[in-house]
């Protein structure tokens, strides 16, 4: 432990003082011996700090210098702090090199960038999978690097929340890398790419024998209904028997239509691509259309359905994609609500972004299931789904129409307090009166 010096050195100031009492009495000298004191107490003052300055700049990794007093406890306490840091250090290198080795270790390639994207640090998959070699490309901008020119603008507009990129290895085009920008620390980011070729393989395959069977089902399915509803309208008078069987097999062949028909559709969401020139779709139009077929499908539930929308703001994409969307979450509220329920759908545009919102007093849904809500055959409550017949594709759907679209679906519900669904457009993708919002300037300004 620390010792407090400054006892011992009252003490040795008191014999000091004692010296020169006794010098002054014998000699009568008092001035001289107290100049005489003085100069040996700076003179040994700065020997000591003459050591301390030697040890400091020539011999810090030896023992301190051995003194008395105040200047001795100094010395030591500088010897136990360098110490102290000397073993910090050791402890933070041996840390920042096991972070190292498991970072090699790890299957994904991983770099670190600087704030002006280049290169500090990268690990042994980065080498394999994007062809990086040491050290030749240390301090080198990735974007000369990996020059697709999707990357580039990847690396101007990518965030934390960004969706991951997809491009081919510069290695290996039949290897399919997912990149990630994660940015950290002071203006560093974290570039990370994983291999996801046997993945997209198999996702191709699910999507091709989907397709496939889907296809191979409409027709004999077509078959079977048009057969159940001319059994319905010429046997069922003469057998009445029979009436409850026939309209059994027309319900379920009809459903199974629809099913077949969400599947061909979602596998053409998930394959196909937008054309490079959409066609503006006026909203305002398109939401009235659903909320007339939506108060067909009320029918005696007599359901509340209001209509909000802001003319003259037009969405640049696929009609019927986006009526499927929209349609798809209109039909949900009305299945969805008791009858006698408020629905409200509504269009608007902000600063940023428009939005579609379709808000029900319904049922709602449980906070836990909402994160699963638009995988495919997902289903809260499967009773009440085969009841209202409906296939478990239409939020999938929802989402992945919005993701063809440059936007995203957003969902707010509680447990009987209804459910909020919103469909939200980037401004990119938005007109107003047959302006495009990136050529008017004034188009989020109104």
């Amino acid at each position: 432990m620390t010792r407090n010096p400054w006892p011992g050195f009252l003490l040795t100031l008191l014999a000091a003082l004692a010296v020169w009492l006794i010098a002054g009495l014998a000699t009568g000298w008092w001035v001289e011996a107290a100049a005489i004191l003085l100069a040996l107490g700076y003179l040994w003052n700065q020997y000591q700090l003459w050591r301390l300055e030697r040890w400091l700049r020539v011999g810090r990794k030896l023992d301190p210098p051995i003194s008395r007093g105040v200047w001795g406890e100094v010395f030591h306490a500088l010897h136990r702090r360098q110490r102290r840091q000397r073993e910090r250090r050791h402890r933070l290198r041996r840390v920042i090199r096991e972070y190292r080795e498991s970072a090699k270790a790890m299957p994904d390639a991983t770099m670190v960038l600087y704030a002006d994207d280049r290169l500090l640090w990268w690990n042994n998959a980065a080498r394999e999978l994007l062809g990086l070699t040491w050290p030749g490309d240390e301090g080198q901008r990735i974007s000369n690097l990996l020059r697709q020119p999707e990357f580039r603008a990847f690396l101007d507009t990518a965030t934390k929340q960004s969706a991951p990129l997809t491009m081919p290895s510069p290695v290996d085009p039949r290897i399919t890398l997912e990149l990630r920008l994660v940015p950290y620390g002071r203006n560093q980011r974290l570039l990370i790419a994983r291999d996801i070729s046997r993945t997209q393989r198999l996702e191709t395959i699910r999507r091709d024998f989907v397709a496939n069977v889907s296809h191979e089902l409409k027709t004999p399915l077509t078959v079977i209904y048009g057969v159940a509803e001319e059994m319905g309208e010429e046997l069922a008078p003469e057998q009445p028997g029979w009436a409850g069987s026939i309209r059994l097999l027309q319900e379920q062949s009809a459903r199974m239509q629809r099913l077949v028909q969400d599947l061909l559709t979602l596998s053409r969401l998930e394959t196909g691509s937008l054309a490079e020139e959409e066609d503006p779709v006026d909203m305002q139009a398109l939401l009235e259309e659903v909320c007339a077929e939506a108060r067909t499908l009320s029918g005696d539930q007599n359901h509340r359905i209001e209509l909000e929308a802001e003319p003259g703001l037009f969405v640049r994409g696929s009609y019927g994609e986006l009526r499927s969307a929209v349609a798809n979450l209109v039909s949900n509220a009305v299945r969805y609500t008791p009858g006698g329920g408020a629905i409200r759908v509504r269009w608007q545009a902000d600063a940023h972004t428009a939005r579609c919102e379709v808000a029900d007093s319904g049922i709602g849904i449980p906070r836990e299931h909402l994160p699963r809500i638009t995988e495919r055959f997902y289903r809260v409550d499967k009773a009440r789904s085969n009841a209202t017949g409906g296939t478990g594709l239409g939020l999938a759907i929802v989402k992945h129409v919005m993701h063809r679209h440059g936007g995203w679906l957003n969902v707010r519900s509680e447990p009987d307090q209804g459910s909020t669904f919103t469909l939200v457009f980037p401004a990119r993708t938005l007109e107003r009166d047959g302006v495009s919002s990136n050529r008017h300037p004034a188009f989020t300004s109104r």
